[in-house]
């Protein structure tokens, strides 16, 4: 296609053209589902039936999900029934700001998710062997109190930090029940053993207060104002679906700049096909050295400025390193070779290690540095490697050596920023100040104390006192599938004497449900009421949603607020908690907190029935990243140590010499290419396991959430994507069913023999629901089954894409994709 046919390219046809191959008419066919309720609920105001009669109504709810952006949903009903799932009017869908929040095919599920088969229907316990999935039912009396006697033993027991609130994100756009309701119960008794950083964006979050200190990010809107756009591994059509996300944005800002795009990244995502990007295929994990390379092709040329690199940054080179640094230990001796290595990072060096051309690395140089406003960003998949802390920073510096930031149409090498709507909620400060890294609860069970803020980035605490002997596990499919290595997770959560009791607290069996001593069903969003903002990742585009419950809650099926409000009252706590109000007259509260700030919002007794009661657009000119740094550094010093930008950290360099590291682990003080352990380089394990596999997120779940309805998979297949020159190695046929293995796990999927991926690398959407067949095989093809314990070097964080396995086909014939 043209540039010029591109840049005509309107928003409808981008859509269609993104979602064209996943079948999606399969979305409209006809479908006979449960309706039942068991005894009544013990809550008076979920008794009652929203819509009664035959006639149709229609009321707001939203999709929850940790998608990073929030779809209001118009839920049609009858007779306490959905219907059909539609989308909000916005006010003027020609106008951005003022546009339709159209959710996407994973919103519009919402009625077959409520009305799925492996909904939780009642209170069940345990009787089988943890992961076995065997309950028997019991009454919700019986849950309680059996909930409330297991706290009081582990706090008299263990004390308060033996209780871990685990990380989950399936209600993540809750704000007055769900997680903060949980964590708000918790607070009341005494608190709980926290984490911090999270699987999606462990490694960036933790490196970049290194880099820039706080500085914020520039938002996606000014891409308006580029001629160039380079992202790494960022595939935000996919990731960021939402019509009020970040995907409506981008849209919309290239449609007005008519800018150039380059995508690098392993896979030709959706996201290359749908903005018509050239795709620059990458080895995974090499990023770093395609950076270090481009800075090589730019001294080459003399087109790095090393005065206004000195005057930003420090550790540039060597009049900007700090005094406690080594001689050569600047960046650009690393590049040129002055280093320790001796290794000039020339682009004939990098084109072996990434497979990208010497010839297109000089060229993507020349390109960033002469565009007038070149836009460069990443996705997460770069960070969450076993190297990932050196990745994304590589990523992060290519904008400060290339001149790229400070300016309209401009970044900082990150995601790129997101505004969020303010919204009140009941937020309760956490006693316990102890916090382990996300990824390290497994650790916590087996090793507790060994784990010192030293080896295992424990804050708030020097050493861990005692281990998880409790979990509480809301909205979460993190224990049985989104986790690492589920093989030895599994092993570990048999001791009983170490982990003694974990809750589930969910809408559906999930992997992680069948861990559960206790379970607890869930309401669904359209069966709950609530006052909710944009979430974390629709960039400037804010608004609030107040949701109205469309149906009866099913079965015996309660509100996470009215169950914590009969939970605290066993324990005495239930006037600190509620502060004497109901979860629908926190609602009201909130708002009128809200109103107080706002009197431009409509009354409260208003909003009955208006779905989204305010938007927002944000002038993205007024969050440039770095951009009042550029202008006078002196005046805006960044919040890093030296106020400038730290090439080179000092504060890395100090934590590389004191802290305890695995073998081989390193932690280097720039951003230096690290070759990732269980990566392209690590000839020793690729002699048995020759492939390197990633995963990726796909349009048809949003992480795990989604992955389980039939509707969704029939519309987006899930399948291996493998190259055809590795399938006919291995005389593997498309739509064939494969085993893939290495000595952690073994799966089945279908394979996809598609020229869209490199050769040497096979990918898997991340998210399927594990389910292992009688020899121990993941017939769900969940990734984790493959993926790896080893935490990173500096956030202790998963890497989930640094894996090395070996495939082969199977004789049965599987799904085509």
């Amino acid at each position: 296609m043209s540039k010029s046919e591109n840049n005509k390219i309107s928003r409808r046809h981008f859509l269609q053209k993104s979602i064209a191959a996943s079948g999606i008419a399969a979305l409209v066919s006809n479908m006979q589902v449960p309706f039942s309720y068991a005894e009544p609920s013990k809550s008076a105001s979920n008794n009652e039936i929203p819509n009664p009669n035959n006639q149709e109504k229609i009321f707001y709810s939203a999709c929850l999900v940790n998608c990073g952006s929030r779809c209001p949903l118009k839920v049609h009903v009858k007779n306490d029934i959905i219907t059909k799932i539609t989308s909000e009017d916005g006010i003027n869908d020609s106008v951005f700001g003022l546009h339709q929040i159209r959710p996407c095919l994973r919103g519009r599920s919402v009625r077959w998710r409520t009305y799925d088969p492996e909904r939780l229907k009642y209170p069940m316990l345990r009787i089988g062997k943890r992961g076995e999935g065997k309950f028997k039912r019991i009454s919700w009396d019986e849950a309680i109190s059996l909930l409330a006697n297991k706290l009081k033993y582990t706090i008299n027991q263990y004390g308060n930090e033996a209780i871990y609130y685990q990380y989950g994100t399936g209600t993540t756009g809750a704000n007055i029940s769900g997680r903060n309701a949980c964590k708000r119960f918790l607070s009341t008794i005494g608190g709980y053993l926290n984490y911090h950083g999270d699987y999606s964006s462990g490694q960036i979050t933790a490196i970049q207060p290194y880099i820039y200190g706080n500085a914020k990010e520039s938002l996606l809107d000014q891409i308006k104002y580029s001629d160039l756009v380079v992202m790494f591994g960022q595939n935000i059509a996919e990731t960021r679906m939402s019509g009020g996300g970040q995907v409506t944005e981008l849209f919309n800002a290239l449609s007005q700049s008519k800018a150039r795009v380059i995508i690098i990244d392993p896979r030709r995502s959706e996201s290359v096909v749908g903005y018509n990007a050239e795709w620059i295929p990458i080895i995974p994990g090499t990023d770093a050295a395609l950076v270090a390379a481009i800075g090589y092709a730019l001294l080459e040329e003399d087109r790095i400025d090393d005065t206004m690199l000195n005057q930003y940054c420090v550790g540039w080179n060597a009049e900007s390193l700090p005094d406690s640094a080594p001689p050569f230990s600047d960046f650009k001796s690393y590049i040129l070779g002055l280093g320790g290595d001796r290794t000039p990072k020339t682009p004939e060096w990098a084109a072996k290690k990434t497979g990208v051309p010497a010839a297109q690395i000089r060229k993507l140089a020349l390109d960033i540095v002469n565009a007038k406003a070149a836009w460069i960003s990443q996705g997460w998949g770069a960070q969450r490697w076993q190297n990932g802390e050196h990745t994304t920073r590589a990523i992060m510096i290519l904008p400060i050596i290339t001149g790229q930031f400070g300016k309209r149409g401009t970044n900082i090498g990150t995601w790129g920023g997101s505004v969020t709507y303010p919204v009140p909620g009941l937020s309760l400060l956490n006693p316990i100040k102890t916090s382990i890294p996300f990824f390290l609860w497994t650790k916590a069970i087996e090793d507790p104390l060994s784990m010192t803020a030293k080896n295992s980035y424990l804050l708030g605490k020097d050493k861990l006192d005692v281990g998880i002997k409790f979990i509480w596990n809301y909205a979460s499919n993190v224990i049985g599938n989104q986790h690492a290595d589920l093989n030895r997770t599994h092993q570990i959560l048999q001791d009983e004497s170490k982990c003694e009791f974990i809750l589930v607290w969910d809408t559906h069996m999930t992997a992680s449900a069948k861990y559960a001593d206790l379970l607890l069903p869930d309401v669904s969003s359209v069966e709950n009421n609530d006052l909710i903002n944009n979430s974390y990742a629709s960039g400037a585009y804010s608004y609030l949603i107040r949701m109205q419950r469309a149906i009866k809650p099913l079965w015996e099926n309660r509100a996470a607020y009215d169950v914590l409000a009969d939970l605290s009252e066993k324990l005495g706590v239930k006037d600190k908690f509620t502060q004497g109000r109901t979860q629908d007259e926190w609602i009201e509260y909130c708002y009128e907190k809200l109103r107080k700030q706002n009197p431009n919002l409509p009354t409260f007794a208003e909003t009955d029935g208006m779905g989204v009661i305010d938007r927002k657009l944000t002038n993205s000119d007024t969050q440039i990243g770095l951009q009042a740094f550029r202008e006078d550094p002196l005046k805006n010093p960044l919040s890093t140590p030296s106020g400038k930008i730290e090439i080179y950290s000092e504060a890395l360099a100090k934590i590389a010499s004191e802290w305890e590291f695995d073998e081989d682990d390193k932690l280097y003080p720039i951003p230096a290419y690290l070759p990732a352990i269980e990566g392209s380089e690590d000839k020793a394990k690729r002699k048995k396991y020759p492939l390197q596999l990633i995963g990726f997120h796909t349009k048809g779940q949003c992480h795990s959430s989604y992955s389980n309805l039939p509707q969704l998979r029939e519309a987006v297949a899930n399948s291996l994507w493998i190259n055809p020159f590795d399938a006919e190695q291995r005389q593997i046929k498309h739509g064939q069913l494969v085993e893939v293995y290495n000595d952690r796990g073994r799966l089945y999927i279908p394979a996809k023999v598609t020229s869209r991926i490199l050769p040497g690398v096979i990918a898997i959407p991340q998210g399927l629901w594990a389910k292992t067949n009688v020899t121990g095989i993941d017939i769900g093809g969940c990734i984790n089954r493959l993926t790896s314990l080893r935490p990173t070097v500096l956030a202790k964080s998963n890497p989930q894409h640094t894996n090395l396995v070996e495939i082969k086909p199977l004789l049965v014939v599987g799904l085509t994709s």
